[in-house]
C-alpha cells in the first residue's frame, strides 16, 4: 500500500488542467482533490477515479476493477472508485477527460449530500412548527370547554 513520489507526480501532471489539484496522504495511499472535491486515489501506484452510474460503464467495458481497500478480501470492494486503464493514463488528454468526469461525479455526490442534509432541516422545522400549532389549538379548545 505504498505510492512512489514519482508515480504521484506523474498522475498529477497527467491531470493538470482540471483545476486546483492537490494530493493528500491517507491510509497508506494518496487522495486526490480538485477544487476541494475528493475525486480519486492512488494505491500501490495504481490510479482509481470516482464513478457513479454516469461513467461506471466506461470502466467496466474496459475490464477495470473496483478499488479494494483490503486486497486479500474479495468482499471488501469500493464501488465508487475504479482503476484507470494504463493506456488511458498514458494519454494526457484522455486522462483529463476521465478526470473531469470523476470530478463531476464527486461534485454531484457532494451536492446530493448537501441537499439531503439541508432537506432534513426544513422538514424537521415544519414538524416542530406543526406540533406547536396543534398544541396551541388544543390549549384553546380546552379553555373553551
Amino acid at each position: 500500500m505504498s505510492v512512489s513520489p514519482n508515480f504521484r507526480d506523474y498522475v498529477l501532471e497527467q491531470l493538470s488542467g482540471l483545476g486546483s489539484l492537490r494530493s493528500r496522504r491517507m491510509f497508506g495511499g494518496i487522495g486526490l482533490y480538485c477544487d476541494e472535491l475528493f475525486f480519486g486515489l492512488i494505491d500501490d501506484d495504481i490510479l482509481y477515479l470516482k464513478v457513479d452510474d454516469t461513467n461506471r460503464d466506461d470502466y467496466v467495458a474496459r475490464g477495470c476493477e473496483p478499488f479494494r481497500p483490503v486486497a486479500d478480501d474479495p468482499n471488501a470492494v469500493s464501488m465508487s472508485y475504479y482503476r484507470v486503464p494504463e493506456d488511458v493514463l498514458e494519454d494526457e488528454e484522455i486522462t483529463r477527460i476521465w478526470g473531469r468526469k470523476a470530478v463531476s461525479v464527486a461534485g454531484s455526490a457532494a451536492a446530493a449530500r448537501a441537499f439531503r442534509k439541508r432537506g432534513r432541516r426544513p422538514a424537521a422545522r415544519a414538524k416542530t412548527a406543526a406540533s406547536a400549532k396543534r398544541k396551541r389549538a388544543l390549549k384553546v379548545l380546552r379553555k373553551q370547554t
